[in-house]
């Protein structure tokens, strides 16, 4: 493999000009970067395995025969899926018939409020799944590995409280990562993540909510609303996860590195919606504090983690909202004229 580098415009008003570097990847022989993808069902994912296509990756998923790939339809023909079947075997041959240079794993059960009969799925995914996946990765000789945190590993601006069972078998994962990366050749970036949003998302986030109160008119009910948000568009966490393995594979990156994707910017709730409803026009029949704060509700997200180096957000809160809402308006005209 081969890289250049470039030099993007990104922004500039009277106090700075930014620019982001960007290297451009490939092989010495033509062929493209091969990425090995979990999660690529979901949102994040299915927008991650989107630009790897446009920009020339050969690309990987592996999903389970259950997994729902409305998302990945515009791209369905070019990617090659692979099923998991629940067994080790299953993924060691995918592993060794991909021999990926690169693995983004996104793939987890984000499940707040569990129930008993919840546990096993999410310690399944969560943690034997992907312990499991770099087991395999590991045994193959393959030495890059994109790691998804997030921010509910660090209630109260610690380095460690997990805010729920999902966050700590989050963070159980990550200990198990340090374990492989010690002991073998795998280089592990874990990208922390915020709330994030964008268009498409079948996510029930705040967005969503809003959106919907919005179209229907129908009353939404939300807490005291003095939480505070770090809202990230989806197309600026994608270029995270693309700087990160850039950095993996050609960086000076460690053995083991952390970094989060933060908009550097807090709003609290109740803000974020006086913000969307002056972009809609309209106000929104919302009752606060008709329900209680979540038990160990993050008030203020993580201000303490390492940002992601070259990367920034380029999106900002309002162009975000302007461009969810097109976006989705826009699928909603299409969808009327085909019914």
């Amino acid at each position: 493999m081969k890289k250049r580098k470039i030099c993007v415009y990104l922004a500039c008003n009277k106090f700075m000009i930014i620019y982001l570097e960007v290297i451009i990847i490939t092989n010495c022989n033509s062929q493209p970067v091969t990425a090995l993808i979990t999660g690529a069902s979901g949102f994040i994912g299915s927008r991650l395995t989107q630009r790897l296509v446009r920009n020339g990756w050969n690309v990987h998923t592996i999903v389970r025969l259950t997994s729902n790939l409305n998302l990945l339809d515009s791209v369905i023909d070019k990617i090659k899926i692979h099923y998991y079947t629940n067994s080790f075997t299953s993924l060691s041959q995918i592993v060794e018939k991909v021999s990926p240079d690169i693995t983004f794993h996104l793939a987890s059960v984000a499940t707040i409020h569990y129930t008993p009969e919840n546990i096993r799925n999410m310690l399944d995914c969560n943690v034997t799944f992907g312990t499991e996946l770099v087991e395999a990765i590991s045994s193959s000789g393959t030495s890059h590995f994109i790691n998804t945190g997030t921010f509910s590993q660090h209630f109260d601006q610690q380095d460690y409280n997990p805010n729920s069972l999902y966050a700590a078998t989050k963070q159980a994962f990550e200990d198990i990562l340090c374990y492989y990366s010690e002991t073998n050749r795998l280089k592990v970036l874990t990208l922390t993540l915020f709330d994030n949003y964008g268009p498409f998302d079948p996510r029930p986030k705040i967005m969503n909510l809003l959106y919907s109160s919005y179209v229907d008119n129908k009353p939404l009910v939300m807490t005291p609303g003095e939480q505070y948000l770090d809202l990230v568009f989806i197309d600026d966490v994608i270029d995270a996860y693309i700087v990160a393995a850039n950095r993996l594979l050609y960086g000076n990156s460690k053995t083991q590195e952390k970094f989060v994707v933060s908009s550097g910017e807090l709003i609290q709730l109740k803000q974020l919606v006086t913000e969307f409803e002056s972009i809609i026009g309209k106000e929104l029949p919302i009752t606060w504090g008709g329900i209680d704060y979540r038990p160990r509700e993050i008030m203020i997200p993580w201000r303490r983690g390492t940002p992601l180096p070259h990367w920034y957000p380029r999106v900002s809160l309002k162009e975000g909202i302007k461009s969810f809402l097109k976006n989705n308006q826009r699928e909603e005209k299409q969808e009327d004229e085909q019914s």
